[in-house]
């Protein structure tokens, strides 16, 4: 059903890019880009936290960013602080009395937890060119993390030592037979996680049966 895949994607979504923190949403998916946070000490400076803000949301909304202000007097900045690293919002902008004395904004990224001060100013484009690099960061570090699980194997020997040894995803040759697939399966648990799309037409033999293959698929136990 369409709900199981949701459900799946999103588990995959968490199990990719969660750290200890708790979510890191891709801006791409991120249903709140940017959150900001007032710090404040009297209702008189709220006020003219809230008018400032009030002018940059405007503009972010205006290049198509989605953005909340987050101006509750029921919890602390530093709670709204971890509420949003838990949920993975992918910039968060603090703005207290010294910035607007100082025309400025405390940015922090996500994916990082890297945090900089920067004039309001700048904030728009600043934002917009952050939430690429938060994007790209969070796919490369993804695809990285895949191909060091990719092990590639010649031979059946090869395969049981690193399924055994060091697990993860094995590439290898396969005839396209449903019979291999189930022989391999009996004598490893290992089944055919995935046939690339992408993979380049590459001869080889397969790694169980020794007959023609026309490409790589991957390999991998369920756990």
């Amino acid at each position: 059903t369409s709900w199981g895949v949701s459900t799946r994607l999103m588990g995959a979504l968490v199990m990719s890019h969660s750290d200890d923190h708790g979510l890191v949403l891709p801006p791409q998916l991120a249903p709140i880009q940017v959150v900001i946070v007032p710090i404040y000490r009297s209702e008189e400076q709220l006020e003219l936290i809230n008018e400032r803000v009030g002018e940059l949301t405007k503009k972010l909304r205006a290049r198509g960013n989605s953005v909340k202000y987050d101006n509750r007097n029921t919890y602390k900045p530093g709670w709204k602080f971890a509420e949003y690293e838990l949920k993975g919002v992918p910039v968060r902008i603090a703005m207290g009395p010294r910035d607007l004395e100082n025309n400025t904004v405390e940015l922090a990224r996500r994916d990082t937890l890297e945090k900089e001060n920067i004039s309001q100013d700048s904030l728009v484009s600043r934002v917009e060119g952050l939430l690429i690099e938060i994007q790209d960061n969070l796919f490369n570090k993804a695809l990285n993390f895949r191909n060091d699980l990719i092990t590639e194997v010649d031979s059946f020997e090869e395969f049981k030592k690193v399924l055994k040894n060091k697990g993860g995803f094995i590439s290898a040759h396969w005839d396209g037979t449903s019979e291999t697939e189930e022989k391999i399966k009996s004598l490893t648990k290992a089944t055919i996680r995935c046939i690339p799309l992408d993979a380049e037409e590459e001869e080889g033999l397969c790694v169980l049966s020794g007959k023609r293959s026309e490409k790589r698929v991957l390999f991998a136990k369920a756990y």
